[in-house]
């Protein structure tokens, strides 16, 4: 995640020479950036040791904009909204209501926080047993909904039970399929008993849909009434269109987060309508900035950009059970073949991050770095020995396209073709109509444009991708070592053996499997200078993972 507000910190120490007096520099500076001394104690003191008035009036400045304030409306222009969206969590299905609900007014057992871990929002710890079968939650104390009813565990269980169930029509009940049973502890503690051990719980449990409402008594909850335990209570509702929300007196974490006294949430389609209402001041944040128009923003007075590389990812499988895309050394020449930073720079304008034939994102905690698994180049030479290697001194392929699959694929497939004769591979990219595409072209032809928004967690994107009996699975591809892996990683809750296990994985997919997956695609949102942003936010959703009602405030 970058915005273009982002500096670094000015080091009043770099104003001077002995090292003595750098080193009291920096304390001076740490103890004003912690609250530990006023601005007066600071000037006065890093006067005295020979910094200069701009050096130290830049170090006030700074901290001032860091430091949030409270008050003010954040009018937020997105998109994802429709007139037919309704208030049952279960039936969130973009940005809109995940921004309304989960970001405002009803917020979950866990959060996701800008680093990608997970923590507690409206319980407050967590413990596993039993192989990470077993789960106790303890429920925040002290939390009250906006009705006035006190949070407790009957509440959260209501609520995931929810969206559990053979009936259940819920966008989250793959979410919570892992849960054999769920029951209070009493009124401070909720156990969850998983079918099988799973160390991810905790970031499951942060999906959109499961929000926290009040339980009916009745094992039902009251979702009708939007009524949440959030920092805002819903005072406007008009579906997909127009949402106000206001500040709760008792939010049980004030001070600490959500800083505004208002949020206006405008459902705005339209790209051109929203890049004019950020431009205007008719809205002070926006997501789904195009591509091509995204350097606009930086033209504009008072407007600042925010881009985020989270695991929306554009894909290329092969179907591993279809030829020529049996052989892996045949798969390895393809992913050889591949000028990854020309797709970037040329199709994605630049907007986004190299892709290494493994799905697990940025914005997944477990991700190899790229002394575990080395960035994979275009190498013509490399793909040539993988076709010498398969038996054979040529290939020719077809690229199944269209821009349904991903924005720009054709195009892709055309700059594919021209660097894939190096390598002597000879590429037809068949242009496949949009309508359609996803059930006559997506798994069924041998090689095919695809996108995926990712997942949040490593077992969520594997299991429901890679695993050899997973439904989309669309590659086709099975590998026993990497089935065997799965099961083990999902229930290890020791962390360190748990990456090295979701490590080896990554390098299974990337070397045997049939994924090309050249490039992470990054969302483009805007800002008015009107709100502050943190230097860093997290990407796991686009608008600070669409927690952004909480963690920014204004200027």
């Amino acid at each position: 995640m970058e915005n273009s507000d982002n500096c670094q910190k000015y080091k009043i120490s770099a104003e001077v020479s002995d090292r003595e007096t750098q080193i009291k520099a920096d304390k001076l500076q740490e103890s004003y950036a912690s609250g530990k001394i006023g601005r007066r104690g600071f000037m006065t003191g890093a006067l005295a040791l020979g910094v200069s008035l701009t050096g130290a009036s830049t170090v006030v400045e700074e901290v001032l904009a860091a430091t949030p304030k409270a008050g003010g409306r954040l009018k937020i222009g997105i998109t994802g909204g429709a007139t037919s969206d309704v208030l049952d969590p279960g039936q969130i299905l973009d940005a809109y209501m995940i921004n309304v609900s989960m970001g405002q007014v009803r917020p979950n057992m866990t959060k996701i926080m800008p680093d990608g871990s997970a923590q507690g929002d409206l319980v407050e710890s967590w413990e596993a047993s039993n192989g990470a079968k077993t789960w106790k939650f303890n429920v925040r104390k002290g939390v009250e909904f906006h009705n006035g009813k006190t949070l407790d565990s009957t509440d959260i269980v209501d609520s995931i039970r929810h969206h559990m169930g053979p009936d259940s029509k819920s966008g989250g009940s793959g979410v919570v399929s892992g849960i054999a049973s769920i029951r209070t502890d009493g009124k401070d503690g909720v156990i969850i008993e998983l079918n099988e051990g799973n160390g991810d719980l905790p970031i499951l449990l942060s999906d959109y849909h499961l929000n926290i409402c009040p339980s009916n008594g009745d094992e039902t909850i009251d979702w009708q009434s939007g009524i949440g335990a959030g920092a805002y209570v819903l005072a406007e509702h008009e579906p997909g269109v127009r949402t106000l929300t206001k500040k709760f007196a008792n939010y049980w974490n004030t001070g600490n987060d959500s800083f505004f006294d208002e949020v206006e949430t405008l459902g705005i389609n339209d790209p051109t309508a929203r890049m004019s209402a950020l431009s205007t001041g008719a809205v002070d944040a926006i997501n789904n900035v195009p591509a091509k128009t995204a350097k606009r923003l930086g033209n504009m007075p008072n407007v600042k950009t925010l881009i985020s590389t989270g695991n929306k990812q554009a894909t290329m499988p092969m179907l591993c059970d279809m030829e020529p895309y049996t052989d892996q050394n045949v798969r390895n020449a393809m992913k050889h073949m591949l000028n990854r930073q020309e797709l970037l720079d040329k199709i994605f304008y630049g907007y986004g991050q190299l892709g290494n034939d493994n799905p697990v994102g940025p914005a997944n905690y477990f991700r190899a770095t790229t002394d575990e698994l080395p960035q994979r180049e275009y190498d013509p030479e490399k793909a040539k020995f993988y076709l010498k290697e398969a038996g054979l001194s040529s290939l020719s392929v077809q690229f199944h396209a269209a821009d349904t699959g991903f924005a720009g694929a054709v195009d892709a497939g055309a700059l594919m073709r021209e660097s894939a004769k190096a390598a002597g591979i000879d590429i037809e990219v068949v242009r496949e109509p949009n309508d359609g595409y996803w059930s006559n072209v997506w798994m069924v032809k041998p090689w095919s444009a695809c996108y995926w928004s990712g997942r949040p967690t490593e077992d969520w994107i594997f299991s429901q991708i890679y695993y050899s009996k997973a439904d989309w699975n669309d590659t086709h591809w099975k590998n026993a070592s990497f089935d065997k892996l799965l099961v083990e990683a999902r229930s290890e809750t020791d962390e360190a053996k748990r990456r090295e296990k979701y490590v080896e994985m990554q390098r299974i997919v990337h070397t045997d499997g049939g994924l090309i997956l050249p490039v992470f695609l990054s969302e483009i949102m805007g800002y008015r200078s009107s709100v502050n942003v943190p230097g860093q936010v997290a990407n796991n959703w686009e608008l600070d993972g669409h927690l952004c009602a909480r963690r920014w405030w204004t200027a």
